[in-house]
């Protein structure tokens, strides 16, 4: 199902997978298996396994029933590159992003290695209007992810620098339009330091990537550990909610 959804950066969230396996640190406190399990217990449709990897393929005409241009966020709750989707259910999820085009699509993954390959084969394109992109939570399991983004000929390549684990030093941004960083939220958030922050701001604004500072997560500017989510998103003493320029909605 697609619904409505209170992250910063897209619109709405379309699932055609659900469930996912664990990969990287990144993956060790997962909003999106404490949520299945959540909707598991509330008998929602398409969580009846839990956080069990499961296709879904009665979603995948969902964004067809839309003509309003939305930005979509695909697989919020899953990863569309998870090894153990077949190419074949990929190449319809990418049918439907190609028969929609009023609507832009943000892909994230951890599995980059998988999405390069996918895309390798000399007859799959990636449609004008997806957003191809990849989780950088640290050094070991982040970094190499963006060499293998950069190898995938996508209008819009972006990364999610969420949670933000430790300094990731100098980051070569070549090909990459977006940038977006974010502390961990939940009560057992790992702490995420200021200048980590502002040291990729500086390589954006450098390197002129569009940066934008989702929000503090568990903890303040301060580093302080706070009992609820650290409460705005200011960085520098200002928002930066930088897009892409392609984006529908700047």
């Amino acid at each position: 199902m697609t619904t409505t959804t209170k992250i910063e950066w897209t619109e709405q969230t379309w699932n055609p997978t659900t469930g996912c396996t664990k990969v990287s640190s990144g993956c060790k406190h997962c909003y999106a298996e404490t949520m299945a399990k959540r909707l598991q217990a509330m008998g929602s449709k398409g969580y009846e396994n839990g956080f069990k990897l499961s296709l879904l393929p009665e979603r995948l005409g969902e964004p067809l029933k839309r003509r309003k241009p939305t930005i979509y966020f695909v697989n919020s709750m899953s990863d569309l590159f998870h090894g153990d989707i077949p190419y074949a259910f990929l190449d319809q999820v990418f049918d439907v992003i190609r028969r929609t085009p009023q609507h832009t699509y943000q892909i994230l993954t951890k599995r980059a290695k998988r999405m390069s390959q996918y895309f390798a084969n000399q007859n799959r394109t990636v449609p004008a209007n997806a957003w191809l992109g990849v989780s950088v939570e640290n050094r070991k399991y982040g970094l190499p992810r963006i060499d293998e983004l950069r190898k995938v000929n996508a209008k819009v390549r972006f990364l999610s620098i969420e949670p933000l684990l430790e300094d990731l030093g100098w980051l070569d941004l070549t090909d990459i339009h977006w940038a977006i960083v974010g502390g961990e939220s939940g009560p057992k958030a790992r702490p995420m330091k200021t200048e980590w922050v502002e040291a990729i701001k500086e390589q954006c604004i450098e390197q002129n990537v569009a940066f934008f500072f989702k929000q503090w997560g568990g903890w303040g500017a301060d580093s302080k550990r706070r009992a609820k989510k650290a409460n705005g998103r200011k960085l520098a003493g200002r928002t930066w909610d930088e897009m892409p320029e392609t984006a529908i909605h700047p």
